[in-house]
């Protein structure tokens, strides 16, 4: 009973042995074929020269690229510029990154810094920064074809060139342009990977003072002093939202033209209160025309759309102050005339009463020497005045017609075909207005 007691734990020992060598085998078997198929950088790296592109001195490395617009933060007018946030994704293939299997593999971005990857820049950019929290936001992955998959996270500002001449009803086209710094088409080609669908996220935009009308991709060429360059560009158009400014500009504008308007409704006598809505209404025109240009460039020599409605409009609020002006005047011109009119009659009566008291010391001389006439043979036109005072007489009464046929015989009139003419013409000015900047 105790031997075969013995023989069975020595049979069950030498098979435990065996299994746990077999077992041994497995996983040196199974290590060995990992470290054939993951891509270690024991295996990758050898003879791996990240300062030369793939294919070098050979075919030219195909890159595709997509781009995910993940937001449009400001867009400026006064810089000419616009400023996003783009996840930009690169796609080329490695022969040398080359390994077993089908899988990818996604590293620690920093291991990019011992790997090739292409020297694209963002055309036209002012200034661009990586975001790096909590790391830098890079991802490299690794397929077993040797396909690099290289991922970044950008925020740019870039130029936009902007035709304002019909500010605030215009509409902006920009470009986000993607190009090789250093190699030309001779070593690098880049693609859209998908065309148009090789861009994401705009559709889906809001922005405060734009809609995103449109966009597409293009593929060009730029040449330069070293070289032929190919050239990625999104394209895109924006429309500004003018609802905005209809509440902010052009209503409270046109609310002050009407106000203008009270002043005809006012009599001419009083003066302070139809001055006081002359002036104030001028003065509120005049700070809302500065306050407007406070988001736009100074030295821009655009005349733009808002600038010539609140140019018609401070124009129509400055005609009603001269329009109280003219009315004004026009009364005092028509005192003065009943005036010098009577003033004219009282000069007559004078010039008379010495006519006459003329010929009577004239008619005592002449009976002193005994010498009888009679006051109907008496010939008046040596009783006149002088001459220099005859010329002052005749050239005051010239005068006098002279204003008279300028001046307005009935003030009151003025106000009258004010009160029609200045909404009617600012109606048309309107209709010409928006047909011209909505639909030229």
């Amino acid at each position: 009973m105790r031997q075969s007691l013995r023989w069975t734990f020595l049979c069950l020992t030498l098979f435990t042995g065996r299994m746990c060598i077999r077992e041994n085998q497995f996983h040196v078997e199974a290590s060995r074929s990992d470290k054939l198929s993951l891509p270690g950088f024991e295996n990758l790296t050898a003879g791996y020269n990240k300062f030369l592109r793939p294919n070098f001195g050979g075919e030219p490395v195909q890159i595709a690229l997509t781009l995910d617009i993940a937001s449009i933060s400001s867009i400026s007018e006064s810089n000419m510029d616009y400023t996003a946030t783009i996840y930009l994704r690169q796609r080329w293939t490695d022969q040398r990154l080359v390994f077993e299997g089908n899988k990818s593999f996604t590293l620690d971005a920093r291991l990019v810094e011992f790997l090739w990857v292409p020297d694209t820049y963002i055309v036209e950019s002012k200034k661009s920064f990586l975001h790096e929290v909590t790391v830098g936001n890079r991802l490299i992955r690794l397929f077993s074809n040797g396909t690099v998959l290289y991922a970044l996270r950008i925020t740019t500002t870039v130029a936009c060139n902007m035709d304002l001449s019909k500010y605030p009803m215009d509409t902006q086209t920009c470009k986000l342009q993607l190009e090789s710094w250093g190699y030309d088409g001779n070593d690098v080609e880049f693609s859209w990977l998908r065309g148009n669908d090789s861009v994401r996220g705009l559709e889906n935009l809001r922005l405060a003072q734009y809609t995103i009308q449109q966009y597409f991709t293009l593929v060009t060429r730029s040449q330069q002093e070293t070289g032929n360059y190919t050239r990625l560009v999104l394209q895109f158009e924006l429309q500004r939202n003018v609802l905005y400014f209809i509440l902010e500009t052009y209503v409270p504008s046109t609310f002050l033209v009407v106000l203008s308007w009270v002043s005809f409704w006012i009599s001419l006598d009083s003066v302070p209160a139809r001055t006081c809505i002359g002036v104030t209404t001028v003065l509120s025109m005049t700070t809302l025309m500065i306050g407007s240009r406070t988001s736009l460039p100074n030295t821009n020599c655009f005349i733009k759309a808002i600038d010539v409605y609140l140019g018609i409009c401070f124009s129509f609020v400055f005609g009603a102050l001269l329009e109280y002006a003219v009315a004004h005047y026009s009364s005092l011109q028509q005192m003065a005339a009943k005036d010098r009119g009577k003033a004219k009659e009282v000069e007559e009566v004078n010039i008379t009463n010495i006519i006459n008291s003329s010929i009577s010391s004239f008619k005592r001389k002449i009976s002193f020497a005994s010498i009888e006439i009679s006051g109907d043979n008496v010939d008046y036109s040596d009783l006149t005045m002088k001459t220099s005072d005859k010329f002052k007489f005749v050239f005051r009464d010239k005068m006098g017609r002279i204003v008279d046929y300028f001046t307005i015989q009935n003030p009151s009139n003025v106000d009258r075909y004010s009160k029609l003419l200045f909404p009617l013409v600012f109606m048309l000015a309107n209709v010409f207005y928006w047909a011209y900047y909505m639909y030229f």
